[in-house]
C-alpha cells in the first residue's frame, strides 16, 4: 500500500530538546492529524504528516520559527553525562558552549563524544570528536563519505576551535580530499590551538547501559523511555512536556537508541510520571535483548527483520550483554553495530519475500568502535538468522573467556592474605547483603575492577535494591 505521508525531520544539536519547543511542534503536528513522532539515529525528530496537511503543518511551523532539517544533526554524548558517565571534564556546559559556537548548519555528519562513555557511538559521523585526557583538547577523527576507514588527526585540538576547524575539515571532505591532505591545508589555514597527540584515546570496552525505566542519580532520578515501535504517541509527548514545564525540568535528551531520556526528577514529582506512562499504557522495562538495536530510520523491514530475531532470542534465552546489533538494509556506511545484519543485494529481481537473503558480519575482535567488518555467515535466509546469530553471541563469549579471570581473582587474594585485615575488607549493603568487592568491581554498572570503594559516583547503588553507597558497611571477606 502507498503512503501518504511525508515525513519531516527536525534536528535538536547534540540531542538537547526544549519542552516548550516540543510542545508548540506537537501541538502543530496534532492540528495536522500527525499522531505519533520518531526520534532517529542521530538524535532528531521525525514526524509523519498526511499529505493534504503538509501546506498547512509547513505554514503553521514557518510562523513559530520551527525549521526542518536539510542536514545531518550534531550528536553529542551529551544525554550521558552524570547518568553514564562520571568524574569527566566534559560538563554540560562545556557541550553547550561548543554548540553555540557553530555559526553554520554543518552538511556532513559531526559527532561529538566523551571517551570515556559507550553509550553513543564514536565514529560514526564524518568529522568525530572524541575527548582526551587532557582537559579542554580533542582527538579528531575523519571518515570520508561512503567510506569506513578513520583518519586520526596528529594534534589535539582546542575545546574552542572544534566548530572553526569542523568548518574548514568539512569544506575539503566535500570536495573529496584525501584526509592527509586535509590536515596540512586546515594546519596552514588556521590558527587553532593545538597540543601533541601522544597516544591513542583510552576507549572503555563497549557495554550498553540499561537506558530505560526511572533510575536514581544523586538526589533524583532519571527516567529512560523506548519504544518498540519507534512510535511515541503524541498525546502521552504532550502531557510529558506539560510535566516538564510545570515541574521546571528544562532540558529533554533524544539517544542514538531512538528513545527519550528525562533527568533530574525530583522524588516528589515521581507520582506524576507515574500516572502519565500508566495513563498511556507506556512500558518501561523491556528485556535488555531488545535495547542494543540500531534500525535504520524509516525502515519497517530494518524492524521487522528486528523483532523476528528477538523473538528467537527470547525463546533461546540468550544472554547479548556487551553486543549491539544493526540491521542494513540500505547498506549505510555509518550504522553502529558489533554484529551487523545486511541484507544482499536481489541479483534476480525477484519481489518474494522468502528468497531474500542476508549476509551476518561481525566487528574485528568484536570492538563495537572497529571499522573492518568479517564475515561470519553469508546467504542467510531469514528464518536461519536466529540460530546463526545465537551462535554468533556464544562465539563472542568463549572469545572473552579465554583469560581465565576466576584463576586470576583466585590467584590475586592468595596474593593479598599476606596484608593485614583492614587492607581486604569488602563493603556490603545491609539490607539485602549484596558484597561490593574492589578487586572485582561491578560490570553491570560500569564500575571496572580494581575501582576503590572510596572511589565509587556518589550515584553508586545497591545493584539488587538500589540502597546508597553511604549504607554499605566494610566487613571481612570470606576468604580472610
Amino acid at each position: 500500500m502507498a503512503k501518504h505521508t511525508h515525513t519531516f525531520p527536525i534536528n535538536f544539536t547534540g540531542g538537547i530538546i526544549s519542552p516548550g519547543y516540543l510542545l508548540e511542534l506537537l501541538e502543530i503536528a496534532g492540528a495536522a492529524q500527525a499522531t505519533h513522532i520518531r526520534f532517529g539515529l542521530r538524535q532528531q525528530i521525525l514526524i509523519d504528516i498526511p499529505d493534504k496537511n503538509v501546506a498547512a503543518f509547513k505554514s503553521n511551523c514557518g510562523e513559530k520559527q520551527i525549521r526542518f532539517a536539510d542536514t545531518p544533526n550534531i550528536i553529542s554524548s551529551y544525554p550521558a553525562a552524570d547518568i553514564f558517565i562520571h568524574d569527566s571534564w566534559v560538563s554540560e556546559g562545556i557541550y553547550k558552549d561548543v554548540f553555540n559556537l557553530f555559526d553554520y548548519a554543518p552538511a556532513l555528519k559531526i559527532n561529538i563524544c566523551d571517551s570515556q562513555q559507550t553509550f553513543v557511538p564514536l565514529f560514526t559521523g564524518h568529522i568525530n570528536w572524541i575527548s582526551s585526557s587532557h582537559t579542554h583538547y580533542w582527538h579528531l577523527y575523519l571518515r570520508t563519505p561512503g567510506s569506513q576507514q578513520l583518519f586520526a588527526w596528529p594534534e589535539l585540538i582546542y575545546t574552542n576551535n572544534i566548530a572553526a576547524v569542523s568548518k574548514q575539515v568539512e569544506t575539503f571532505l566535500s570536495k573529496g580530499d584525501a584526509p592527509e591532505h586535509i590536515y596540512t591545508q586546515v594546519k596552514q589555514a588556521s590558527g587553532y590551538i593545538s597540543s601533541p597527540r601522544d597516544k591513542e584515546p583510552d576507549l572503555p570496552a563497549f557495554h550498553l547501559p540499561y537506558y530505560e525505566g526511572f533510575n536514581k542519580y544523586n538526589n533524583s532520578y532519571w527516567l529512560g523511555i523506548y519504544r518498540r515501535d519507534e512510535d511515541f504517541p503524541i498525546p502521552f509527548l504532550k502531557e510529558v512536556c506539560t510535566i516538564c514545564l510545570e515541574t521546571r525540568t528544562g532540558q529533554l535528551y533524544a539517544t542514538p537508541w531512538k528513545s527519550l531520556i528525562i533527568k533530574n526528577i525530583d522524588a516528589v514529582h515521581r507520582k506524576l510520571w507515574d500516572y502519565v506512562l500508566g495513563k498511556h499504557g507506556i512500558n518501561v522495562r523491556h528485556a535488555a535483548n531488545e535495547l542494543n538495536w540500531q534500525v535504520e530510520d524509516n525502515c519497517e523491514d530494518g524492524l521487522i527483520l528486528k523483532r523476528h530475531i528477538i523473538r528467537y532470542f527470547d525463546t533461546a534465552d540468550v544472554r547479548t550483554y556487551g553486543l549491539c546489533f544493526s540491521v542494513r538494509v540500505n547498506r549505510p556506511a555509518s550504522l553502529f553495530g558489533t554484529v551487523v545484519i545486511r541484507k544482499q543485494e536481489n541479483k534476480h529481481g525477484s519481489k518474494l519475500k522468502y528468497m531474500q537473503r542476508y549476509d551476518i558480519l561481525y566487528t574485528a575482535d568484536y570492538n563495537a568502535n572497529s571499522a573492518q567488518l568479517l564475515l561470519y555467515r553469508e546467504g542467510v535466509s531469514k528464518e536461519h538468522l536466529g540460530p546463526y546469530i545465537v551462535s554468533l553471541c556464544k562465539t563472542f563469549y568463549e572469545h572473552h573467556s579465554e583469560a581465565n579471570v576466576l584463576q586470576h581473582y583466585v590467584q590475586e587474594q592468595q596474593s593479598l592474605a599476606h596484608l593485614p585485615v583492614a587492607e581486604r575488607q569488602v563493603h556490603q549493603c545491609p539490607h539485602c547483603m549484596t558484597i561490593y568487592d574492589e578487586t572485582v568491581g561491578d560490570s553491570e554498572q560500569g564500575i571496572a575492577p580494581g575501582t576503590l570503594f572510596a572511589d565509587l559516583p556518589a550515584n553508586y547503588c545497591c545493584y539488587v535494591c538500589e540502597a546508597e553507597v553511604t549504607e554499605f558497611e566494610a566487613i571481612l571477606p570470606i576468604f580472610a
